[in-house]
């Protein structure tokens, strides 16, 4: 006869999620295209064209991954309306912070005063906020932390090669941060995503860490085949977009915001043509002024939606990240 065991207390019943509070902080140093062109010899209206991109911000020797997001976080700590060591989990998602161990999630964790929570990094470059979101609303549902941070935190300039006519004019720094916690309703539709893992060169850091202490270089650059992934984007990342649509079990009129990753302006123009996007509809444009900050675009440009009253407060707002690897993932949200 096998032997009786006990059985495993299964943990609090299941329940709701949603995002209950966002903050962003941007760097205070506003670069306009006309200190870009010079090195890839172009122009202001080139860059333009070609992405819809004005400005950026760089961050400054002060403005670290880490204080960058403990402003953003503290941002969401305050509309959510607790305080940090109610947290049980810290994600952040970079791709830029210079240490690969320790993670930054428990050196943010230790600054805002969440010494007990879990913390950890992950690494989805532009849809990592959305990939947080999702790990967020799955333990805030499961019982296993009532609070969690999720933080898209870039400082892509450090990554950026000026004299790179494909890239230099793309990239900004910045955070954004979201507090996901319980819910009497649903408030995260189901998340749609995955990888084409079999692309993973078309967005790239150009050589690995090992190459570059060889080779006596301070520091790699991220690069990217820019035709390929347009066209990556644009045919497929509408169908994602819609199959998160259809999973939260809503119609495209129902949304009240559409907050893409802001990588192209062209790109999401695409998408609404794709989506047939009811006119009127609110669009995240923040490229224009942030340029494509990667995991910290949409939660930058959610936080600017709502301050800005672009998006309204309760309203349903679809959100989609894509990058690197290549990575993608989509969910409905409802805005705090």
């Amino acid at each position: 006869m096998p032997t009786a065991r006990p059985s495993l207390n299964p943990g609090p019943a299941p329940r709701h999620s949603r995002i209950v509070g966002v903050g962003g902080y941007r760097p205070r140093r506003v670069v306009p295209n006309s200190e870009i062109i010079g090195p890839i010899d172009s122009s202001d209206q080139w860059i333009q064209e070609r992405s819809g991109i004005k400005s950026r911000r760089f961050a400054s020797e002060d403005e670290t991954i880490i204080a960058m997001s403990s402003s953003a976080a503290k941002g969401a700590l305050a509309m959510a309306g607790i305080t940090a060591d109610q947290l049980g989990c810290v994600i952040v998602s970079t791709v830029t912070f210079m240490y690969n161990t320790p993670a930054a999630a428990p050196i943010l964790a230790n600054e805002l005063g969440a010494t007990k929570a879990a913390a950890f990094d992950i690494s989805a470059a532009c849809a990592g906020y959305c990939h947080g979101i999702a790990l967020a609303s799955d333990m805030v549902k499961s019982g296993t932390s009532d609070y969690v941070l999720v933080v898209g935190v870039e400082r892509l300039s450090d990554f950026t090669d000026p004299c790179d006519r494909g890239t230099a004019f793309i990239f900004g720094d910045g955070a954004g941060a979201a507090i996901v916690g319980p819910s009497e309703v649903a408030g995260i539709g189901p998340t749609v995503w995955g990888s084409e893992g079999a692309r993973w060169d078309a967005i790239v850091q150009r050589e690995p860490w090992n190459e570059v202490v060889a080779a006596g270089r301070q520091k790699p650059a991220i690069v990217m085949q820019g035709q390929a992934v347009f066209r990556w984007a644009v045919w497929s990342m509408a169908p994602v977009a819609q199959q998160a649509i259809d999973a939260a079990g809503i119609t495209i009129n129902d949304l009240d915001a559409f907050i893409p990753h802001q990588a192209n302006m062209r790109i999401i123009d695409s998408m609404i043509k794709t989506l047939k996007l009811p006119e009127g509809i609110p669009v995240a444009r923040d490229i224009a002024e942030t340029a494509n900050t990667s995991a910290a675009s949409i939660p930058l440009a959610t936080e600017r939606m709502l301050r800005e009253g672009q998006a309204p407060h309760g309203g349903l707002a679809l959100q989609i990240g894509f990058g690197a690897g290549l990575v993608y993932a989509a969910q409905v949200i409802v805005l705090p």
